[in-house]
């Protein structure tokens, strides 16, 4: 389990840049979570197919997991939650819905839960980096036997 949470030893400017996108994405997420945490199992509305448990599914893992990014802790399981709920937009949008990547007159779109996926994978794969809680309490990767 340490070793899931333990961020590797990156260069001082790839911490800052992780620690960046940590806040800022962890941010938006927070704001994005916010109104759906407040009516967790019915944030879609009463017409919507997916079901109760999965919204709220969603809403903690983006309003949770926006915390989480903030903070850098479990920022590896909480990337996990976020790309899962961003997947599950994008098939959606794209796919049921049949919107495009980008829409030049500003409506639908699946582009920003594409690039949050995207970003997720990186928080998967790299940590939290230096700067995090997850630093703090589990250490670094490279240290790890």
């Amino acid at each position: 389990m340490k070793r899931f949470f333990a961020p590797y030893n990156l260069p001082a400017s790839l911490d800052v840049a992780l620690l960046l996108l940590r806040f800022s994405c962890g941010i938006a997420f927070i704001m994005h979570g916010y109104g759906k945490i407040q009516s967790p199992m019915s944030w879609m509305g009463p017409e919507s197919f997916i079901p109760p448990v999965f919204q709220a599914l969603a809403a903690i893992s983006e309003f949770g997991g926006g915390i989480a990014l903030v903070l850098g802790l479990a920022t590896r399981l909480a990337a996990l939650g976020i790309m899962i709920t961003m997947a599950v937009a994008v098939y959606v949008h794209a796919v049921m819905g049949g919107d495009p990547f980008v829409s030049a007159t500003g409506g639908k779109s699946y582009e920003l839960a594409a690039n949050y996926l995207c970003i997720a994978l990186v928080f998967l794969a790299a940590g939290a980096g230096r700067f995090s809680l997850d630093k703090l309490i589990f250490g670094d990767r490279a240290n790890l036997s």
